[in-house]
């Protein structure tokens, strides 16, 4: 299904692909950079698209956040689904709260499931973070995510090769 999505999306061009599938939550930028790097685009074209996509939600984010989760939680088709994801990310915010933003930037830098820059702007909600405090902690993690994204996407040496 994703697959299909990215090649619709390529319809209109491998560039927008990248920028709105970084857009997706749980998916973001973890997903488009190797899509985009599958899709023959270079490095420095897929990082400012995936990091534009992947930061554009974030301050919309990190002001209403928890109101949206609540009101999702509160429509009757993702109640299950959302109470599962708000437990999800408070179970996570002891990790987080501990370490404060050297914590938020770890959780979105490192690209595991469930983690990255939604799941954290829920949780600096929920925990009341200061916005730009948070959202410079959000974006330094997305900017490691992608290197992280691109040398795997490349494999180790493929990196530097590609840095000549």
């Amino acid at each position: 299904m994703f697959a299909d999505l990215f090649n619709w999306l390529l319809g209109a061009g491998a560039e927008l692909a990248v920028t709105i599938i970084s857009m997706v939550p749980l998916v973001e930028l973890r997903g488009a950079v190797p899509l985009g790097v599958a899709a023959g685009l270079p490095w420095h074209v897929v990082l400012p698209l995936a990091y534009l996509g992947n930061m554009l939600p974030i301050p919309f984010l990190l002001f209403f956040g928890e109101k949206i989760l609540d009101w999702v939680i509160s429509l009757r088709p993702f109640t299950k689904l959302g109470t599962a994801y708000k437990n999800k990310l408070l179970s996570k915010t002891d990790k987080v709260t501990k370490y404060a933003r050297i914590g938020l930037f770890l959780f979105v830098a490192i690209p595991l499931p469930g983690t990255g820059a939604w799941s954290g702007a829920l949780i600096a909600t929920i925990l009341k973070m200061p916005k730009g405090k948070a959202l410079f902690s959000i974006l330094c993690g997305v900017v490691t995510a992608g290197l992280i994204m691109l040398a795997a996407s490349h494999g180790a040496l493929g990196v530097f090769q590609s840095f000549q």
